[in-house]
C-alpha cells in the first residue's frame, strides 16, 4: 500500500542518471494481461533507447512477479543504482511513462489528495465497525459493540401497563442504552481517527443513526465527516468499498468543482492566489504556495539554474538571478510539485473539464498575501 513515507522516499531519490517513471492501466474490466503487458511494450518502445535496462527491469517485474490484483500498478526503476520501487493501486490512473531525471510525481501527488487517509465507520444502535480506506484498498481495524437493544413491541401492553410505566419505561430504558452504546462508539471512533490521521470521513448506516453519531463525535472531527451511505452493519467488505468509493468519487468531484472556482476568485483579487505558468511558478520560488493547483496532464518545458536552482519557463541566455549556467528540464510544474511538497504545502490535480476555466491550467493559493499585488510604493 502507497503511504506518505514512499511519496517521501520517491521525492528524495537523487542520482546521476535518469528514472524511469510508468503508471499502467492494470483494470480486468479494460482488458486482458496480454493487452496491458502490450500497451506496456508500446509505451517503453516510445522512449529514448537509453532506458532500455529500466525498460527491461519493468518487463520483468510485469510478467514474473506483479500478481494482477490491482487496477493500476506504478513503477520506477534506476537500473545503474539499483533503484526499483513498485506500488500496486486500487485506483485507476491513465497509462504513461516518463524518462526524466527524478522519479515522475504528479500522479501519485493527485491520488495521495483525492483518496488518501479516510475513516470509514459503520454505525448503528449497538456499535461500531471501523475501516481504514486509503487509495481505494479498504482494509477492517476494529469494532466496538454496547448492549443489546430492547423494545416493547408495538400495542402488547395494557393501558394499566402503561400507567404504571411499563411500555413506556421500557422504551425510554432502550433509548438510554442506544444513547450509552453511541457515545461509546463516538469516543471509540475518534480515538481510531487520531491513531490513523485520517484526513476525511466516511459515515455509513441509517440516515437517524448517523445523524446521532455524528453530534456525539468532538467537533474536530464532525468538520471531516464529508459524506455518508445507506448499509446494514452486518455488511460485507465488497459493498462497503463500493458505497465508499461511490460517495468519495461524488464528493470529490464536487470539491474540485469548487476548489477551481474559489482559486478563479483568489487570483482575480490578486492577494490570496495566483494563476497561469509564469505568476504560479514565481509564487512557487519564492515560497509563497499553500496549494498549488493544476489541470490534469499539464506539462511545459523550462530550465533550472545550475547556481540558485531556480527555475523559470522564458528562454534566457543565464539564470536571471545569478547569472549561472541554465539546465533545461523537460516538466517545469513537477520540479513545481516537489518543492512545494517538500516545503509542507499541498497540491491538487482537476480534471481537465474541471481545470478549463483556470488560466494557463495551473494556479495556487498562497500562505499569505501575493506581495505583487496591492503594495504601497516603497514598502
Amino acid at each position: 500500500m502507497l503511504a506518505e513515507h514512499d511519496l517521501q522516499e520517491l521525492m528524495g531519490f537523487r542520482s546521476m542518471h535518469p528514472v524511469l517513471s510508468v503508471y499502467l492501466h492494470v483494470d480486468p474490466t479494460a482488458g486482458s494481461g496480454d493487452t496491458h503487458k502490450l500497451r506496456l511494450r508500446q509505451m517503453l518502445k516510445e522512449l529514448c533507447p537509453a532506458a532500455s535496462a529500466d525498460a527491461q527491469a519493468v518487463l520483468r517485474f510485469v510478467e514474473h512477479e506483479y500478481g494482477w490484483s490491482s487496477r493500476s500498478l506504478a513503477l520506477f526503476s534506476c537500473a545503474p543504482d539499483g533503484f526499483f520501487r513498485s506500488y500496486a493501486l486500487m485506483v485507476p490512473l491513465r497509462s504513461r511513462a516518463r524518462f526524466v531525471d527524478r522519479p515522475y510525481l504528479k500522479p501519485l501527488a493527485d491520488l495521495l489528495a483525492s483518496y488518501g487517509d479516510y475513516g470509514v465507520a459503520l454505525v448503528d444502535q449497538r456499535g461500531v465497525r471501523l475501516f481504514h480506506f486509503h487509495l481505494g484498498e479498504l482494509r477492517e481495524h476494529e469494532a466496538a459493540l454496547g448492549e443489546a437493544v430492547r423494545r416493547v413491541k408495538r400495542g402488547g401492553g395494557s393501558q394499566a401497563a402503561g400507567r404504571r410505566g411499563g411500555s413506556t419505561g421500557q422504551t425510554r430504558r432502550a433509548e438510554g442504552v442506544v444513547e450509552r452504546n453511541l457515545q461509546v462508539s463516538a469516543r471509540f471512533a475518534a480515538g481510531f481517527f487520531r491513531e490513523r490521521k485520517v484526513h476525511r470521513i466516511l459515515l455509513g448506516g441509517t440516515e437517524e443513526t448517523v445523524a446521532q453519531f455524528t453530534a456525539l463525535l468532538p467537533k474536530a472531527w464532525q468538520g471531516r465527516v464529508i459524506g455518508s451511505f445507506h448499509v446494514e452493519m452486518e455488511a460485507g467488505h465488497a459493498p462497503v468499498m463500493e458505497r465508499a468509493m461511490s460517495v468519495a468519487q461524488r464528493v470529490e468531484r464536487e470539491r474540485e468543482a469548487r476548489l477551481a472556482d474559489s482559486l478563479v476568485t483568489a487570483a482575480a483579487k490578486g492577494r490570496e492566489g495566483v494563476a497561469g505558468l509564469h505568476a504560479t511558478i514565481a509564487a512557487v520560488l519564492a515560497g509563497q504556495v499553500q496549494t498549488l493547483v493544476f489541470r490534469d496532464g499539464l506539462c511545459a518545458p523550462g530550465w533550472t539554474c545550475t547556481g540558485c536552482g531556480s527555475v523559470g519557463v522564458d528562454p534566457a541566455p543565464a539564470c536571471p538571478f545569478c547569472g549561472k549556467g541554465l539546465e533545461p528540464i523537460a516538466d517545469v510544474v513537477e520540479h513545481a510539485i516537489r518543492r512545494v511538497l517538500a516545503e509542507g504545502g499541498e497540491v491538487d490535480v482537476l480534471p481537465s473539464e474541471t481545470g478549463r476555466g483556470l488560466a494557463g491550467g495551473i494556479g495556487a493559493f498562497l500562505r499569505y498575501e501575493n506581495p505583487a499585488r496591492g503594495a504601497a510604493p516603497g514598502s
